[in-house]
C-alpha cells in the first residue's frame, strides 16, 4: 500500500517540476516550489513509514520550516520587486 502511494506522488512531482522551470512569470515558480516542497514533505513522511526510520520525519520537518521561509522570502523580493 505504501508503495502505491509513493509512486502516486511522482507523476504530481514531475508536473510541478515542469510548471516551475516552464511558468510564464515569477508568481507561478513561487506557487510550484511551495506546491513540491509540500509533495516532497509527503514523500518523506511515506518513506519514513517504509524504511521505518524516524530520521526522515526529521528531514521533513526541517525542509517544510526551509520552504516556509524560502517562499515567504521569494514572495516578498517578488512584491517589492528588488
Amino acid at each position: 500500500m505504501l508503495a502505491v502511494m509513493i509512486l502516486l506522488l511522482l507523476p504530481p512531482i514531475l508536473m510541478i517540476l515542469w510548471r516551475f522551470f516552464q511558468g510564464p512569470d515569477a508568481a507561478n515558480r513561487i506557487l510550484a516550489l511551495d506546491t513540491l516542497s509540500i509533495l516532497v514533505i509527503a514523500l518523506l513522511a511515506l518513506l519514513s513509514l517504509w524504511f521505518q526510520r524516524s530520521i526522515y520525519l526529521d528531514v521533513a520537518l526541517i525542509f517544510a520550516v526551509v520552504g516556509f521561509a524560502g517562499v515567504i522570502l521569494f514572495s516578498r523580493f517578488l512584491e517589492k520587486g528588488v
